[in-house]
């Protein structure tokens, strides 16, 4: 059984939601198993810690956990066009895994959530691949072959899956938003399967 990390940071709930949209996309591959985690909140008192289980959602993720997944789904919220803070606080602890190659040629996607439609949706994606091309791992989008990315009057993107939100967080995911979530899921799940055959 291969072991899929979806890891994402949520505020508001919406890239928490995308997330177990991907999930479903994953469990649909058969001998793939998806497992939520999400990383604490950035305090801006140096002395505060967060509780080491979260008061709701996924549990939160440890290095043990993305060394040994077979993939990765990584999703964060736009914060002026860039991953929020706490998942760049996150990756900037893995250069024990980047010293090891532990990441090397696994597959891994990106996905996130604006509240503005032209909130810098694309370059938040791209700021996330980054660190995970420095890890040596293998990048993938969303194909044209996917329909509701031509169509889509919401989120979607050829870089990963994205949801606009609204500047009040009033709009929940859009069916088109749900499909493209699970499609990228399902890509990621078979792109495994694909790399670990013998």
């Amino acid at each position: 059984m291969l072991e899929i990390l979806i890891l994402y940071y949520s505020r508001h709930g919406h890239v928490a939601q995308m997330a177990q949209k991907i999930a479903r996309g994953v469990e649909e591959v058969p001998n793939c198993q998806a497992m939520l985690r999400t990383v604490p909140p950035v305090s801006t008192v140096c002395e505060a810690s967060a509780p080491t289980v979260p008061d709701k959602g996924a549990p939160y993720v440890s290095l043990e956990e993305l060394q040994a997944c077979d993939g990765l789904a990584l999703g964060s919220p736009c914060y002026f066009g860039n991953m929020a803070a706490p998942m760049k606080y996150f990756l900037d602890q893995t250069s024990r895994l980047w010293l090891a190659g532990a990441l090397v040629g696994k597959p891994a996607c990106v996905f996130t959530s604006s509240s503005s439609l032209h909130g810098g949706q694309e370059t938040t994606l791209t700021s996330m691949f980054l660190p995970l091309l420095h890890h040596g791992m293998l990048i993938m989008g969303i194909p044209y072959t996917e329909a509701d990315l031509l169509n889509t009057r919401s989120g979607g993107t050829p870089y990963g899956a994205s949801h606009f939100a609204g500047v009040e967080q009033q709009n929940s995911l859009s069916e088109a938003e749900h499909r493209l979530c699970r499609a990228l899921g399902k890509r990621l799940a078979q792109t495994a399967i694909a790399l670990n055959r013998k």
